[in-house]
């Protein structure tokens, strides 16, 4: 029988690798041209010059 310690880093690998795929997966899934580098800056309020 395999020691508890073992058990855990196993289980916490095999997570962290589920985890890191579904990441690189959404992320890959953007519209073409779109990068998720600039995604936040695209979220920023704009400037109106007559609302100013």
């Amino acid at each position: 029988m395999k020691s508890p310690v073992v058990i855990v880093a196993i289980t916490l690998t095999a997570a962290i690798l589920v985890a890191a795929s579904l990441l690189i997966f959404v992320g890959t899934r953007k519209g073409p041209g779109t990068s998720t580098l600039i995604a936040p800056a695209l979220q920023q309020r704009i400037m109106h010059p007559h609302l100013v």
